[in-house]
């Protein structure tokens, strides 16, 4: 089986506040559905009030990050799935219920887990 990454960009999310509610409890119900399934890993969103800071091999400290991921924020869910195919499945669920499209990559195999 292969773990699944499905992403979305905090500002692909556009709602209007009283659709706030609605998106977070259709949300949270494919999680759900994930979890009964037996496929869910981990999942959450990028608390975007804490800056990032890079950390260096010595322990040193520095504000920022990499200029490729300055825009890293949004909702992520990491799924266990057998298929490329079962993966997009769940993102059309994601991609429903959070109301914006959803980004899906695989992680690579790891032979030590």
């Amino acid at each position: 089986m292969t773990k699944y990454l499905i992403s979305f960009p905090s500002g692909a999310m556009v709602l209007h506040d009283e659709d706030l509610q609605a998106v977070s409890d259709a949300s949270h119900a494919v999680v759900e559905q994930a979890k009964a399934a037996g496929v869910w890993v981990f999942g959450g969103g990028i608390d975007e009030s804490v800056p990032p800071v890079m950390v260096d091999g010595d322990g040193t400290v520095t504000e920022g990050t990499y200029p490729q991921t300055r825009q890293l924020e949004g909702g992520y869910a990491v799924l266990e799935l057998p298929s490329h195919e079962a993966a997009v499945e769940w993102a059309a669920k994601f991609a429903t219920a959070c109301r914006c499209a959803q980004e899906v990559r695989a992680f690579g195999y790891d032979p030590a887990s």
